[in-house]
């Protein structure tokens, strides 16, 4: 098992609808799989460079969110890189400041961690709703199984509850 620091960050405004389904995520993990010692799950919401103490303390880590791409609404996305900046976290947008500025004053400061997101397209980001969609609402157990497994294969194993 591997003994990194790791950070799984939900991020996202939970009153825009599927915007917050990056948070809605990180519940679903908390409440159905138990994590090693190694592993911190957090809600990150939308801090910006108020998670910068957060992501120092960790050498890898893995954010949720949505993912505008170019294909349809569900569709789920792995991004690493350049890539990072489409999730809306990578982004401007109305976070305090995009994770991707974020990441480069952490190098600055003397650590930036490895980092990955699991994204997905919403449906809708813009309304003023509490809820996600029910589209994306039903994609949430896959989105976590798909989470879970990817890190199950670079040794962060998750135990289901």
């Amino acid at each position: 098992m591997s003994m990194q620091n790791v950070l799984i960050l939900g991020v996202g405004n939970i009153l825009l609808t599927d915007e917050g389904f990056g948070v809605r995520a990180v519940e679903y993990l908390e409440a159905h799989y138990r994590w090693p010692d190694n592993v911190t799950l957090m809600d990150g919401g939308t801090n910006g460079l108020m998670l910068m103490s957060n992501l120092m303390d960790c050498d890898f880590l893995v954010v949720l969110d949505v993912v505008l791409g170019p294909k349809e609404p569900g569709t789920i996305y792995r991004l690493e890189g350049e890539n990072l900046r489409q999730s809306l976290s990578f982004r401007d947008s109305m976070h305090q400041t995009d994770l991707l500025d974020t990441l480069v004053t952490c190098e600055l400061a003397g650590h930036r961690p490895n980092a990955v997101v699991f994204g997905i397209q919403p449906y809708d980001y813009k309304s003023m709703e509490i809820e996600l969609t029910p589209e994306l609402q039903a994609k949430l157990p896959e989105f976590c199984e798909k989470v879970v497994a990817e890190l199950a294969r670079q040794d962060i194993c998750a135990e289901k509850i």
